[in-house]
């Protein structure tokens, strides 16, 4: 089966470059990705593959085989609102958006290994279910596609995601297990007081002194009540008030972006935010109105499904390309909604290549990966949905 699926990947490259592109050209931002999803359900017609359109919006859902163990496989298809720079032929044509996550080589790679798993026939043994997500970076299409049964008719045993990461350098793939990318909330506050003349401060109230308070306080959370050994983080990333030099401000607004590894910490993250918030307003005697949002859960991958993509890497890339990474990023992912209903994993392959200068990280204007990171996300992938199927029959 090795040999089959290499040759399949070599075979079906070109065409993936092609989708890619294509999509490169054509960003969408999240929940507007109609083209995109008119491409991929294109591509699923020509392979004569059963598929939904308009699942939570813009998701297409297909499925490959008629029995057997099912295995999801998402890919997100989302650009961002970044103007992109850069003189490649497939620069972005849609002025304010990009892909600049890698979501275009999502994509086009499970397109990719659709056209395999076609040709493999009776040879898959099983089933697989395609997921093309919307939204991932915002307002997060998963949960959406799951309550519009995306794991239902038929149930899916296990599901897989691939992330193409510019920290790697391509030829290599990536992944732990357990906790991988952290949840992610976030709050906006506004801090409410009474206003008065600069030369004049004890006839008012300052906002800013107590949101400069806040600030400070906040800082305590993880240094004081976060285990050592776990990680988290708080981050005021926005501070905005006040109207000139010599008037006191009767209103601040802070927003901030609270990250976790586990329900535990982020659980006690936002009890202590909260506290904090309430405490140091009613010290200054200042009013609040607090609006706390939980977005993303962590993403925990499941050790045997590790186990099976370690497997498949090794067998197709050779043990030296795997890379057990030794700790989690504090960035977010929404394929953990996923992986809260469904045993799985999400595995990094590496799109940086220093040689070509492509280098730029992600979310970057110049960001790029170098696309033989579409054929190695293929065979690592298809190799891995295999090796389930086989542990499922």
């Amino acid at each position: 089966m090795k040999e089959r699926i290499i040759e399949l990947a070599d075979r079906i490259e070109a065409e993936m470059i092609g989708w890619r592109r294509e999509i490169h050209l054509n960003p969408e931002l999240g929940f507007e990705e109609e083209e995109t999803a008119e491409l991929i359900s294109r591509v699923l017609t020509e392979l004569e593959i059963p598929h939904q359109t308009g699942i939570a919006g813009t998701g297409v859902v297909g499925l490959i085989g008629d029995s057997g163990p099912v295995i999801g496989i998402r890919a997100d298809m989302d650009a961002l609102p970044i103007q992109e720079k850069g003189d490649k032929e497939y620069i972005s044509e849609n002025d304010g958006k990009m892909h600049a996550c890698g979501h275009d080589g999502h994509v086009a790679t499970l397109l990719g290994l659709a056209k395999a798993a076609v040709e493999l026939g009776d040879e898959l043994e099983g089933r697989i279910k395609l997921i093309f997500q919307p939204a991932e970076e915002g307002p997060g299409g998963a949960k959406p596609m799951i309550e519009a049964g995306a794991l239902t008719e038929p149930e899916v045993d296990y599901m897989l995601a691939l992330h193409i990461w510019n920290d790697n350098e391509v030829g290599s793939v990536g992944t732990r297990t357990g906790g991988f990318f952290a949840s992610s909330d976030e709050f906006d506050l506004d801090i409410l007081t009474e206003s008065s003349h600069g030369a004049s401060p004890h006839e008012g109230n300052d906002a800013v002194v107590v949101a400069s308070e806040v600030v400070q306080a906040l800082q305590s959370v993880v240094s004081r009540n976060i285990d050592p050994t776990d990680s988290a983080v708080i981050t005021i990333g926005k501070i905005e008030g006040g109207y000139r030099r010599n008037v006191i401000a009767d209103k601040v607004r802070l927003e901030a972006t609270i990250r976790a590894l586990n329900t535990e910490v982020r659980e006690l993250l936002e009890k202590r935010i909260k506290e904090i918030i309430d405490g140091v307003a009613k010290t200054y005697g200042a009013d609040y109105d607090l609006e706390y949002r939980e977005l993303y859960p962590a993403l925990i991958n499941n050790a045997e499904v590790f186990e099976k993509v370690r497997e498949s890497a090794e067998e197709m890339l050779g043990a030296d390309n795997f890379v057990e990474i030794e700790k989690p990023t504090l960035g977010a992912e929404d394929f953990a909604y996923f992986l809260q209903e469904k045993p799985g994993a999400m595995f990094l392959v590496g799109g940086r290549n220093e040689a070509e200068g492509i280098t730029a990280p992600h979310h970057h204007p110049n960001y790029d990966f170098d696309e033989a990171a579409l054929k190695i996300g293929l065979k690592v992938m298809l190799n891995t949905a295999i090796k389930l199927i086989a542990e499922l029959n």
